[in-house]
């Protein structure tokens, strides 16, 4: 018997997990304080004097007006973008997972529909049967606005009859949007079928047309964005393409716009890097190249670039690089000194030395 149960503990069937998730799923629906769900005591249940008795999860801040999870059919990669007028919604609405499922959770937000939905499709339940699920054992469901789309292209949306409107949700293939206390139901925009580009880009484009038609009747304050890919390396780290956020911001959309291109910028670098370490300079080069012309404005990336061609002998292209960065910024003289002793640069005193007077050189200009 006792082999029997650890056979079973260390592999259980999957219709097994599904049920214990389930069941987790109700009680944890059932009997949460979770800060999201604002599970107040029934005493203080109440607003200028009003009672809510019938209210477990009162909130005057509910996290997530507008969003959008999607499917790209190409790639396989899921994503999620959000945009609210809350502070840091970040860590709240947007879940997403490689090769499972990604799951937007707002209004009374619950991330345990994050956790939980993420959970139940990596056991191979398809989108709508998690929500369904998800939802019977929520008492507050009317309260919830959650959508989630599994690897497969499955969507499912759940929009609660006591939430702020404008509110609503707009299913397509392979995406769903959705949004609450916006200024109209104009706001839930097909921009994701109409526009080009890699999923963030759509995603993107889908946030800003919500705004364009109005947004959140309360304004902007926040944004987030997730991108995974197709499929799951088992190392999350690597799977995750985009995980951004903008905390508090006036202009969130435009700040997340602005760190997606700085994140792609900063990825063709890291791809420069592995190209480096096997010798592989056209690449290496062409990739840091590719990343400038991105993120100009980051002196780092500037400074890699010259770098790389340094070390592919390339010392001509290098040194106007060199002599820009040090002109604008000359704490890069004293990390040239650091990185010739760490390695990361040629010990050949020749060649450092013509890199070093480039500072000398910036400063008569």
């Amino acid at each position: 018997m006792v082999s029997l149960f650890l056979n079973f503990v260390r592999e259980p069937p999957k219709f097994v997990c599904s049920v214990i998730l389930f069941a987790f799923a109700a009680l944890l629906c059932s009997f949460s304080a979770c800060w999201a769900q604002g599970g107040l005591p029934p005493a203080a249940n109440r607003v200028s004097g009003a009672p809510h008795t019938d209210s477990k999860t009162f909130r005057i801040l509910r996290p997530g007006t507008m969003s959008i999870i999607a499917r790209d059919p190409q790639t396989g990669e899921l994503g999620v973008a959000v945009e609210s007028h809350y502070f840091s919604v970040g860590p709240v609405c947007p879940w997403a997972e490689a090769g499972v499922g990604a799951v937007a959770t707002q209004a009374t937000a619950e991330p345990l529909y994050g956790q939980l939905g993420l959970e139940m499709m990596r056991y191979g339940k398809d989108a709508p049967a998690v929500l369904k699920a998800l939802l019977a054992a929520d008492s507050a469901s009317k309260t919830r606005q959650v959508a989630m789309i599994d690897a497969r292209g499955n969507v499912a949306a759940h929009t609660g009859s006591r939430i702020t409107a404008a509110a609503g949700h707009l299913t397509g293939k392979n995406y769903s949007v959705q949004g609450n206390t916006m200024s109209s139901e104009k706001v839930l925009a097909r921009a994701f079928e109409q526009k080009t580009g890699d999923l963030a880009d759509r995603l993107l484009a889908a946030l800003e047309a919500g705004q364009e038609a109005g947004g959140d009747i309360r304004g902007q304050q926040t944004a987030a964005i997730i991108v995974v890919s197709g499929t799951s390396t088992r190392r999350p780290w690597k799977d995750r393409i985009f995980d951004l956020r903008v905390e508090d911001s006036p202009q969130p959309i435009t700040e997340l716009k602005r760190l997606v291109r700085l994140q792609r910028a900063y990825r063709l670098a890291f791809k420069g890097d592995d190209s480096v370490s096997e010798k592989n300079w056209d690449q290496a080069i062409n990739s840091y190249r590719k990343a400038v012309e991105l993120a100009p404005e980051k002196e780092e990336l500037r400074y890699g670039l010259a770098t790389v061609l340094l070390q592919a002998g390339r010392d001509e292209e290098s040194l106007p690089i060199f002599q820009q960065v040090f002109r604008e910024h000359p704490i890069w003289v004293e990390i040239t000194k650091r990185n010739v002793i760490s390695g990361d640069l040629p010990n050949d005193p020749t060649r450092i030395q013509r890199v070093l007077d480039q500072a000398v050189v910036g400063d008569r200009k």
